[in-house]
């Protein structure tokens, strides 16, 4: 399967099945594309065929000489011969598997408050109270859920666990508690946490921090953008903004890290489509871990993506992207965490097949010790797998979760994203189509557009790094099943 596409001036062809990337120049671009329309499964034969020749005579001899069309056809059979372009799907076959594997849990999401001091407009936990009441998760119930992790891990060391709300630092003494229990079982057991906190930072403070620099692994900060953006969904209970007080916080906190470990989580809605503007307003603002993602909605919510604001939102990822290249040229670069893509390496086939591991590997818990596939099915009844007493007593929900794939969604099976993206996010399909194997729409049609811009930054960044402006190849592939 080959994907191709032209973005900032360069011509991108990906094998879908290997993973490989080339950058190539018009006539190389053009006779690809004709050979992918002739036929989408080419093989070395097919290739040194005479009628392929015969077919770019008649469709590309107007504009190109036959011996340059000789020598990209025989480019080409190189390279389908070393597997890297019409490369066959070899991993459907692995799907069984994934799903005969045993669930091996390895990281929690902690809802340590149902509770939280902001108003967020598009909050899918309701302030904090996921669709049920506020609570504040006890030290009681947060140690049978680092015991459960522990005892639900099997051989694997490095576990994780994010300390999640609502808002976290509302129940700060039990975070801190928690954080030091964990370090006893590590001596116990042989196994290190790696903590994570999410917060809005309204409670931030010195001591806060220290504490958070000693012990986290890394610190999510919540923040949409330029202040009238943020202050605008994101307001106090009484309707004030968030912003004053806040971005002071997360700039003296990013320093204290020495700008890593750490990232500045935004939200854009239909209010703010030209959200590339609040990706720079951080950069600017000495933030260099950044990370700003599409709201999901139903249609009737006012701050909703539509289908219709689609070319505006591609405009901005553009933009955005060609930006962030000329940044990088000036020694003034930063990360953004959508278009972040590891071409030689990356997760391994099961996680490019299956996703994020929500139900099997990943689970959330609440403030009274129910288990739940992940943060976001939290509060919906028919997701209640367990809890932190009896473990998972609804195994067929994890049953279900684990038969989840890009071989098992429709929309995935023809889509060029679906190894990079792992058929989406699961919770966002329940909640838009009722289904966890029908992916959101919309939110495909925006991951592949990220897709192809963080291709187009790596081949630009290649380019810079050759400094000859030359064709190059930026080859990676699907590494083994782990």
């Amino acid at each position: 399967m080959i994907h191709q596409y032209q973005n900032n001036g360069y011509n991108i062809v990906l094998d879908v099945n290997s993973g490989a990337v080339h950058v190539v120049d018009q006539e190389a671009y053009d006779v690809i594309a004709v050979l992918n329309e002739m036929n989408a499964e080419h093989t070395p034969e097919t290739l040194k065929a005479s009628e392929t020749e015969t077919v770019l005579k008649e469709k590309l001899g107007d504009r190109y000489t036959e011996e340059d069309l000789k020598d990209i056809l025989e480019a080409v059979t190189e390279l389908t011969e070393q597997g890297r372009l019409f490369t066959k799907d070899i991993y459907e076959n692995l799907i069984g598997i994934v799903k005969q594997r045993k669930t091996v849990v390895k990281a929690l999401c902690l809802h340590i408050a149902h509770d939280c001091n902001l108003a967020c407009q598009y909050c899918f936990a309701e302030e904090g109270e996921y669709h049920g009441r506020r609570a504040l998760m006890s030290y009681e119930v947060g140690k049978k859920a680092l015991d459960f992790l522990v005892a639900n891990s099997g051989s694997r060391r490095n576990l994780e666990v994010d300390f999640f709300g609502g808002e976290p630092l509302m129940n700060w003494k039990v975070v801190k508690e928690l954080v030091a229990y964990g370090r006893e079982l590590e001596k116990q057991y042989d196994k290190h946490f790696r903590f994570t906190v999410t917060t809005n930072g309204v409670l931030l403070n010195d001591e806060i921090q220290e504490f958070v620099n000693k012990e986290m692994d890394n610190v999510v900060l919540s923040l949409d953008g330029r202040k009238e953006v943020n202050d605008k969904m994101r307001p106090f209970r009484n309707g004030k903004g968030s912003y004053d007080l806040i971005v002071p916080k997360f700039q003296k906190l990013a320093e204290s890290r020495n700008q890593e470990k750490y990232y500045i989580r935004g939200t854009f809605t239909r209010n703010n489509l030209d959200f590339s503007n609040d990706v720079l307003h951080f950069a600017d603002l000495g933030f260099e871990q950044i990370s700003i993602e599409p709201v999901v909605g139903e249609d009737t919510d006012p701050y909703a993506i539509r289908k219709e604001d689609l070319p505006k939102i591609f405009e901005e990822y553009d933009k955005l992207a060609k930006i962030m290249v000329e940044r990088e040229r000036s020694g003034r670069g930063f990360t953004f965490f959508h278009f972040m893509i590891d071409l030689e390496g990356g997760p391994c086939v099961s996680k490019r097949l299956s996703g994020c591991g929500s139900g099997t590997e990943y689970l959330a818990v609440t403030p009274w010790g129910d288990l739940y596939p992940c943060h976001q099915f939290v509060g919906q009844e028919e997701f209640l797998m367990g809890n932190v007493d009896e473990g998972i007593t609804h195994t067929e929900i994890a049953d279900e979760f684990r038969g989840c794939s890009v071989y098992s969604k429709e929309s995935c099976k023809n889509c060029f994203a679906r190894f990079y993206c792992s058929g989406g996010c699961a919770a966002n399909a329940y909640q838009l189509s009722g289904d966890i194997l029908k992916p959101y729409e919309i939110g495909c049609e925006l991951q592949r557009k990220r897709i192809e811009c963080a291709i187009m930054i790596k081949a630009a960044l290649a380019d810079m790094e050759e400094e000859t402006g030359a064709s190059a190849d930026v080859a990676g592939e699907i590494s083994h099943v782990c």
